[in-house]
Formats: C-alpha cells, structure tokens, sequence
C-alpha cells in the first residue's frame, strides 16, 4: 500500500468516526475542499506540507 492510499484511508476512516465530511476536514486542516478531494481519491499526492496539516488535525480533534 503506498502512502498516498493510506493517507486517504486516514482521511475517510476518521471521517467517519467523527461524523465529518470534507468540508470540516478543509476547514479545520486550513486546506481547500478540493485538495481533500484530490488526496482522497488518489488524483494528486499531497505536499509534504498538506500531509502535516492533515494528520495534526486529525491528532488534535477530539
């Protein structure tokens, strides 16, 4: 598995357990709705950057 499909599993398997859709995701990682998007089906890699600022905000969300 390469590290672009886990990422986007993380994304969609934290989605569902805190009962948030992509535009809560965006919004609390700072990222556009269509970079979520983009990462969760795979059509582009995420930046470095954008992969810290999602798992912080999936570390940091309660």
């Amino acid at each position: 598995m390469s590290d672009l499909s886990k990422l986007a599993e993380e994304i969609i398997a934290f989605e569902k357990q805190k009962h948030m859709a992509d535009n809560d995701v965006a919004f609390g990682s700072q990222l556009s709705v269509e970079r979520i998007h983009n990462i969760k089906s795979m059509t582009s890699a995420p930046t470095d950057e954008e992969v810290r600022l999602l798992r912080r905000f999936m570390k940091n969300t309660k």
